[in-house]
């Protein structure tokens, strides 16, 4: 029979597992990783594997210890992948929404900015803020794919099902 964990500050791993409520002995059976490997992840005396991220996040039903192993423990993670905060489904959208609209509103300045193919002084601080917004809607975006991946995950939505209704939109297209 496995130990309980007494340690306060519960790490990602740990979380997802009991999340899905397995024990390490039965996430060691459907991940197969070991549960001593498990242990030792959980208790962060070891690095888990970009394997091991895929595998635990598979069982159990947890895409987003993914993005937390990409956005904290990778080296080129931690350069290129920002960490996305998993929300609720309407948090997701109004804030996808509202970061579309405001970069609606800058369409017109950033066609203007970047016409000739040159950025000057005048520009930089406009062109500054747009990328900035730019960043807020890629995160929205990505929380928004984070929720339907936690959904398809869990089996709330039929990954099959999705893949083929997107199939036939990119077909029209």
């Amino acid at each position: 029979m496995g130990r309980k964990s007494t340690k306060e500050d519960k790490n990602v791993y740990f979380q997802a597992r009991t999340d899905a409520g397995l024990t390490r002995e039965r996430a060691s059976e459907v991940t197969s990783i070991s549960e001593s490997r498990i242990e030792k992840i959980e208790l962060q005396n070891a690095l888990p594997h970009p394997d091991e991220v895929l595998a635990m996040a598979r069982a159990y039903g947890s895409s987003s210890i993914c993005n937390y192993f990409c956005s904290h423990e990778c080296k080129i993670g931690q350069e290129y992948v920002p960490e996305i905060r998993p929300r609720v489904l309407s948090q997701a959208v109004l804030e996808m929404l509202a970061a579309l609209n405001d970069l609606e509103e800058n369409r017109n300045r950033l066609i203007a900015i970047t016409a000739d193919g040159l950025i000057d002084e005048t520009e930089i601080r406009d062109l500054a803020r747009i990328q900035s917004e730019l960043s807020r809607v890629s995160m929205a975006i990505d929380s928004f794919n984070l929720w339907i991946n936690e959904q398809i995950a869990s089996g709330v939505i039929d990954n099959g099902m999705l893949l083929h209704e997107r199939q036939l939109l990119d077909d029209k297209l």
